[in-house]
């Protein structure tokens, strides 16, 4: 026998506890469910959906089934993905479907014990070491379900089993809820906190620090201030911009090599350096064409209008960019910028209507409210900090 069971269990083929792909006899102007694979789920969940059809239209070239059945998907991958279940609800008790779905009707047997067994890695495993046909249209063997032995425990004992295992699901059904529900918790935190550090409320401010408009001043000596009637009342020292004040933008280092010419490149290297897109790192390169500390905003391909995703990060080293990303070094706190990009509101400055892009022009123009560079500093490392701190608390969800 494959496992040691109870005493008071015994095994039994399968064939001796279920009638094989039953067929009904109905009227054919009554209704009836009619599942094609699509509405089986996969996994646990042990859930179909139907479509209502008269019984005279779907009664001929399909599998029948009845309330109370168990359906199994027998082709592949359907099979492994556990596509079974339990027939429930349908239109005057029944119902037709796919004949890829082999229907077994319980005699004398608790149909959602066995269903939990036909979804246990020991049932799939088995049924996986009997495939025939060609690859891609692989089925199961039809011992699967007529005489492989399986083990049966007294009835009474299989309910309890399938209450226990209910009460399980349910409980790790409230874990993973809550972990989602955390998840967002966390993100939305973040999202609050980057919303205190652009608007001076995260760390006080020192009258002592250097007002930001010298460091502008000192990057180019005919700087002027942008409007900030739309941001109110700034914190002393505070100062609006235009990105391009605060960056040395370097797109004209940008070149994009195709995926075929990498392969060839990298077959002859001897030393592969990170190849960046608009997201992070797509794929390695023989050459560089930058060394440094540099900020990567996506171009194209960005999630610029989803509120927690990054659309800039740093990359160090030497590199190699293509042309889905901007390439900006900060005269400023880098830290800051890219917590500041990644907070900011694309909505109004990307354009595309498949493929959202922000232009040279445009990034160029954004508005940048820039604290203090020892403000900076600070504001940086308390993102930092807290930042650490939830992700610690993610990483252990």
């Amino acid at each position: 026998m494959p496992f040691e069971i109870p005493e008071n269990w015994v095994w039994v083929e399968m064939s001796d506890i279920f009638l094989l792909n039953p067929k009904n006899d109905f009227n054919d102007n009554v209704d009836g469910g009619f599942i094609p694979m699509a509405c089986v789920c996969d996994g646990y969940s042990g859930e179909h959906t139907f479509i209502t059809k008269q019984w005279g239209d779907i009664k001929k070239g399909f599998s029948h089934f009845q309330n109370g059945d168990i359906g199994i998907a027998k082709i592949s991958p359907c099979f492994e993905n556990r596509k079974s279940v339990i027939f429930s609800d349908l239109p005057n008790n029944i119902g037709s479907g796919t004949t890829e779905l082999v229907v077994l009707r319980g005699i004398l047997v608790n149909s959602a014990f066995y269903l939990l067994l036909i979804k246990s890695d020991w049932y799939i495993s088995e049924g996986t070491k009997y495939f025939k046909g060609v690859v891609g249209q692989q089925r199961v063997h039809k011992d699967i379900f007529t005489t492989l032995q399986v083990p049966m425990p007294p009835l009474r004992e299989q309910q309890k089993i399938v209450d226990s295992v209910k009460n399980w699901f349910s409980v790790i059904d409230e874990i993973e809820n809550g972990v989602t529900e955390l998840e967002t918790v966390i993100k939305q935190a973040k999202s609050k906190i980057l919303d205190l550090a652009i608007s001076g409320k995260l760390v006080p401010q020192d009258p002592e620090d250097e007002p930001a408009i010298e460091l502008l001043k000192r990057i180019n000596p005919a700087f002027k201030p942008c409007d900030n009637s739309h941001y109110g009342n700034l914190p002393q020292g505070w100062v609006v911009c235009r990105l391009e004040d605060v960056c040395q933008i370097c797109d004209n280092q940008r070149q994009p090599i195709n995926s075929t010419e990498r392969q060839e490149r990298k077959k002859r290297a001897q030393t592969l350096y990170p190849y960046y897109g608009a997201t992070g790192q797509v794929d390695w390169i023989d050459d560089y064409m930058l060394d440094g500390t540099f900020i990567l905003l996506g171009e194209d391909g960005a999630p610029f209008l989803e509120k927690f995703a990054d659309k800039a990060y740093v990359v160090s080293g030497k590199i190699w960019v293509n042309n889905h990303a901007h390439i900006l070094k900060p005269n400023c706190d880098i830290t800051y910028l890219t917590y500041y990009l990644n907070r900011y509101d694309y909505s109004k400055c990307v354009n595309g209507s498949t493929r959202l892009k922000l232009t040279q022009a445009d990034m160029k123009n954004m508005t940048i409210v820039l604290p203090p560079l020892v403000e900076q500093h600070r504001i940086a490392g308390r993102i930092e900090n807290i930042f650490r701190m939830l992700d610690a608390i993610t990483a252990e969800l």
